[in-house]
Formats: structure tokens, C-alpha cells, sequence
């Protein structure tokens, strides 16, 4: 990708994120972008990609890379965001095919469970080795300070990306009756 385009992506994830903050703070909403509205609806990949751009535009002011920094570590950053997406992905699955065979209604095979837990458990530890390396790699490009600011900087945006998701449950929830909003 471009530095172009992935600094115009950076924008326009800085856009979203610091308008849904904005109205997270009480301003008012427009009648489209309100309860019942139609706005512009953005695909999961490309809200991805957003959120993707917008760490490198922010890691790149935390962090103040270097020129001989910079396309090293948004490499290494990419993959380690990608396995993470990827092993999460795979978790939940996982959990999920272990919920359904432990429904109530389910009919209960002992060693399937057992198999399915084990699946589980080799995944975890495979995932958190891969996710090792991948930070490890992101660090070798770092001095200790930057991957201070970087740990900081995830925390952030980690905490930034939940309050988005409670907002926008909180606008794509009903009003509650009785309650004046």
C-alpha cells in the first residue's frame, strides 16, 4: 500500500474515531446518524483497514520513528495485528463448537468434548508462542523507550476501540419506555 493511501486511511480512521468519540461526549446527533438512521455503512474489512492505518499514524507519533524504523516496524506491527485477528478468530470458533456440543439439547460425547478442549488448549499455546515472536520482532525494531510508548499506545487504542463498540450498541439500541433520552 501507498504511503498516500495509507496515510489517507490514517485520516479517515481519525475521522471516525474522533467524531464517535466526539458524540460519545454528549453532542448532539443528526436525525441519519441517530437511532433509526442510515449512515454510510462500512464493511468489517475496511473498518480493519481503518483501525489498521490509524495505529500506524498513531504509533508513528508516539513512537517518532525513524525513516530506517518506520517501514520495518509497520511490517512487523501488520503481522503481529494479523495473527492476533487470525488466533482470535480461531478461539472463538473453537469455543463456540465446544457451546454447541455442551447445549442442554446437544447429545454429550465425553471424547469429543475432551478432543475439542485439547484442540483448545494446543491452540492457546501456540497462539501466545506466535504472538511472542511476532512482539518480539516488533521490539527488535524499537529502542527501550518506543516499546514502552508502543505498550501504552495499544492500551490506549484497545480502550478507544471499546468505547466505539459500547456506543454504537449503546445508538443501535432502543430507546427504553418511560425515559425521556
Amino acid at each position: 500500500m501507498t504511503t498516500a493511501r495509507v496515510l489517507g486511511r490514517a485520516a479517515m480512521a481519525a475521522m471516525l474515531l474522533i467524531g464517535v468519540t466526539t458524540g460519545a461526549r454528549g453532542q448532539e446527533e443528526t436525525p441519519s446518524a441517530g437511532r433509526g438512521g442510515r449512515g454510510q455503512v462500512v464493511r468489517p474489512a475496511e473498518l480493519l483497514a481503518m483501525l489498521d492505518a490509524y495505529t500506524v499514524m498513531e504509533a508513528q507519533r508516539a513512537l517518532q520513528l525513524s525513516d530506517t524504523q518506520y517501514s520495518t516496524f509497520v511490517a512487523r506491527l501488520m503481522k503481529l495485528q494479523e495473527n492476533r485477528r487470525r488466533n482470535t478468530q480461531i478461539r472463538n470458533r473453537l469455543l463456540q463448537e465446544l457451546r454447541t456440543m455442551t447445549l442442554p439439547t446437544a447429545t454429550v460425547d465425553d471424547n469429543a468434548v475432551k478432543e475439542k478442549l485439547r484442540a483448545l488448549r494446543e491452540h492457546n499455546e501456540q497462539a501466545a508462542a506466535a504472538l511472542r515472536r511476532d512482539g518480539d520482532a516488533v521490539d527488535e525494531v524499537l529502542d527501550v523507550r518506543q516499546q514502552v510508548r508502543l505498550r501504552l499506545l495499544e492500551e490506549r487504542l484497545e480502550r478507544q476501540k471499546l468505547d466505539l463498540l459500547m456506543l454504537s450498541r449503546k445508538r443501535a439500541a432502543p430507546p427504553a419506555r418511560g425515559r425521556v433520552p
